[in-house]
């Protein structure tokens, strides 16, 4: 879904396996990543986590849900089981009003689906968006180009998440 809504804003892409090495990659010369959502748990052994070494292409990348709690695990960030298991609509208040977010509201629903949560950021990174029970909804290294948001901007039932998508391929 999340490469159908990038095609939608009519820019190539192609989706490749989690474990794809860094130097294929590099050799694809992507102008961006995102790494998807998906059931696992970064707290699990054994998680399926990206080559590390895609943080140092110097390219902007995109973690959705699972994918920004990996990016927290391998930057140095601490992800943890939340209380409960969160499934359905929340209230997103955007705290970082540019690039991710530039020209949103400072609130709208988004879709969430997760049952782990960032619970401490990443050198470097800042938060950018939270839910009543998601203090770190989004997180960002505007620097490095690096983003995380727990919800689900590529679903109809988070508003505007077409537009956080045009942000990140457009702007970002």
């Amino acid at each position: 879904l999340i490469a159908r809504r990038v095609r939608e804003n009519r820019v190539f892409s192609i989706i490749v396996p989690f474990n794809i090495p860094a130097k294929e990659i590099a050799e694809l010369s992507p102008k961006g990543l995102i790494l998807s959502g998906g059931p696992a748990s970064v707290i699990e052994k054994k998680s399926p986590l990206p080559d590390k070494g895609i943080f140092k292409l110097g390219i902007p990348i995109l973690g959705i849900c699972y994918g920004m709690q990996a990016i927290s695990t391998i930057l140095g960030g601490k992800v943890k089981h939340t209380k409960v298991r969160e499934y359905g609509k929340a209230e997103l208040f955007i705290d970082g009003m540019r690039d991710l977010f530039n020209h949103l509201p400072g609130n709208f629903t988004c879709w969430e689906s997760h049952g782990d949560s960032v619970k401490k950021l990443p050198p470097g990174f800042s938060i950018i968006a939270h839910t009543t029970n998601t203090p770190i909804a989004a997180m960002a290294n505007s620097k490095k180009k690096i983003y995380g948001v727990q919800f689900h901007p590529e679903v109809t039932h988070t508003e505007r998440g077409n537009q956080i998508l045009g942000n990140f391929l457009f702007k970002i």
